[in-house]
């Protein structure tokens, strides 16, 4: 039995985190900057849909380089982090935009249009922390007066 706090998760159980969620980060270079903005967006398979406003500094960066997008989650037990890499591209054929018209993405700030933007996943990783359990105020003074 493997009694390390840290351990991988598989590449299934990502995605699966991925599309039972709709709320992260992507992380992004617009230019010489490196970008970090929270974003809905929601996951199927190995694609994630965003949608944006267009000319937003989102839509020029997601255009313009590669990503992550991150989700995270802090519980009593246990925290994990998922990030799935890969480039964005426009969505603009009719037929898949009317798909990605009728998902459920609900974007942080409402416009009058939207572009929808989708990305391949290239590569995901996560990692699972199980939480030690906090100790007394007590036991953590002392323990810092003994090494101090």
């Amino acid at each position: 039995m493997d009694d390390s706090p840290v351990h991988d998760i598989s590449e299934d159980e990502c995605l699966k985190l991925l599309a039972a969620f709709d709320m992260g980060r992507i992380a992004f270079r617009l230019g010489d900057e490196l970008e970090m903005l929270p974003v809905h967006y929601h996951a199927s398979g190995r694609a994630i849909t965003v949608a944006t406003a267009p000319g937003t500094r989102l839509a020029a960066g997601l255009l313009a380089s590669d990503l992550l997008l991150e989700i995270d989650h802090i519980g009593v037990k246990e925290a994990w982090s998922v990030v799935a890499r890969g480039r964005a591209r426009l969505v603009q054929e009719p037929e898949e935009l009317a798909e990605a018209e009728a998902l459920p993405i609900h974007p942080l700030i409402h416009a009058e249009r939207r572009q929808f933007l989708r990305i391949p996943i290239d590569r995901v990783t996560g990692r699972r922390f199980h939480r030690l359990p906090e100790q007394p105020a007590s036991v953590v003074s002392s323990a810092a007066a003994d090494e101090g």
